[in-house]
């Protein structure tokens, strides 16, 4: 943000330097985008305990979102601007625009779901979660992280409903007689402006912010439960488990994964939310806010996609030695140590049928 807040504006140009200050950002933050996003996917793809943990899907889907927006969206927009003209026509920069909406929309759509997911999950009973979280429910709320967002990008934009009452201000802007030079403009008008933020942010973040404060409630109540059954203590004889083990064991799994989630759904709010409210307040300045302004919260937002991977490698135990593993060529020493221990011999007999593994 003081990148763009200190480097003069668009229509001021760029100098020799300064592009390279921008240049190198901006590569840094598509290149973090790109490689960050491509091994949470791997790491989900090659990991058997990721696959069969539900609320993955989600995650992997927004992986491939966020990689979308770092592969079609912002290198275009780092040409258009270091290069302060846009050479692609006015068609692929609708096309592009069109991208821009409906992938920001998909990757918040995905953190709803997964805020939803985390409530079934650890606010709920184990037989209430497995009933609503099927397979099939679980393709279709994916298949509608991308297909609503169609609605608010492609259908209107193309269609230009955007800019019905603002095509003059739009064309003006379109063209510096100045440079001679041409830009990606996109303005919107009331109507849209707060049909699309309220749709892409507004309603989702409140049921984020519903779903995680009903999290933070049960945390709180199952780390209450933890200390209780702490206290009470635990048998010494390594062949015996406490009754409630698996539930304790549960309990602290679920809440460190709530915490986790809440984390990453507060980066990408504090990285949207400036974009978001700007886009709703402007049309009813007389869009005076300053280009610079719009250019600093845009990258801000697009930040977010490279910034969930590292989250994921910080926060969560399990992709972090997955991406260790992928990083490290499959390093054993970051495998998951087996149950009967890597220095005992084991072998196997059939027994009625079934298969025993021997010590």
């Amino acid at each position: 943000l003081f990148i763009f807040c200190v480097l003069p504006s668009s229509s001021e140009g760029f100098g020799v330097a300064e592009k390279i200050v921008l240049l190198t950002f901006i590569s840094a933050v598509i290149l973090m985008a790109i490689l960050g996003n491509l091994l949470v996917m791997v790491a989900v793809c090659r990991d058997r305990q990721l696959r069969k943990i539900k609320t993955n899907y989600f995650i992997v889907s927004l992986a491939f979102a966020d990689l979308l927006v770092s592969v079609l969206v912002m290198p275009f927009g780092a040409i258009e601007l270091v290069q302060d003209n846009w050479i692609y026509g006015e068609m692929f920069c609708l096309v592009r625009t069109s991208l821009d909406v409906l992938l920001t929309t998909a990757s918040i759509l995905h953190l709803c779901c997964i805020s939803l997911d985390r409530y079934y999950a650890i606010c709920c009973q184990p037989l209430v979660y497995r009933n609503k979280m099927t397979p099939l429910r679980i393709a279709v709320m994916l298949g509608g992280c991308w297909v609503i967002p169609t609605f608010i990008s492609f259908l209107p934009i193309m269609q230009g409903w955007n800019s019905i009452g603002i095509i003059d201000l739009i064309q003006q802007r379109q063209f510096n007689k100045a440079s001679n030079s041409t830009y990606c403009i996109f303005m919107v008008n009331k109507p849209y402006a707060i049909t699309c933020s309220v749709v892409a942010f507004y309603i989702p973040f409140l049921l984020m912010v519903l779903a995680y404060y009903r999290i933070y409630i049960t945390a709180r109540e199952h780390a209450h439960q933890i200390r209780v059954l702490q206290r009470a203590g635990a048998p010494t004889d390594g062949r015996q488990h406490h009754p409630d083990q698996h539930s304790t064991h549960r309990m602290k799994t679920e809440t460190k994964a709530a915490k986790t989630l809440c984390i990453i759904m507060g980066c990408f709010c504090l990285c949207w939310a400036p974009f978001f409210i700007t886009n709703i307040v402007d049309p009813f300045i007389n869009y005076t806010v300053p280009g610079k302004l719009w250019t600093a919260f845009l990258w801000l937002g697009y930040i977010n996609s490279g910034l969930n991977p590292f989250l994921y490698a910080f926060l969560n135990k399990s992709f972090r030695r997955a991406f260790l593993i992928i990083l490290c060529c499959g390093d054993e020493r970051y495998r998951r140590p087996s149950i009967l221990g890597q220095t005992v011999p084991c072998s196997t007999t059939t027994i009625n049928g079934s298969t025993h593994v021997l010590r």
